[in-house]
């Protein structure tokens, strides 16, 4: 695992902190940081990354707090609070 990989790691234990602490400007921050990484670096994103993340807005997405998640014909449909809609299948 490179640096960049690494690093990316930790900003996104940094952003979801940062949403337990109710401090969501930034999280939004570390989670744009990261994208930066990954796109300098030719890297994708952790799937995990990509799931908990709004492309929208950039928000650290918490399930119950900032998120709606449902299951909808075999996908799990997550949206955010500003408004931005993810589907994906289950795995």
């Amino acid at each position: 695992m490179g640096i960049a990989a690494e690093r990316i790691d930790r900003l996104e234990a940094l952003a979801r902190e940062a949403v337990g602490n109710d401090n969501e400007d930034r999280a939004r921050r570390y989670v744009r940081l990261a994208r930066r990484i990954a796109e300098r670096n030719r890297l994708t994103l952790p799937r995990s990354f990509r799931r908990f993340t709004c492309d929208a807005c950039d928000t650290y997405l918490v399930p119950g707090k900032n998120a709606r998640v449902r299951l909808q014909n075999g996908h799990v449909v997550v949206r955010c609070d500003c408004g931005a809609t993810a589907r994906y299948p289950y795995d």
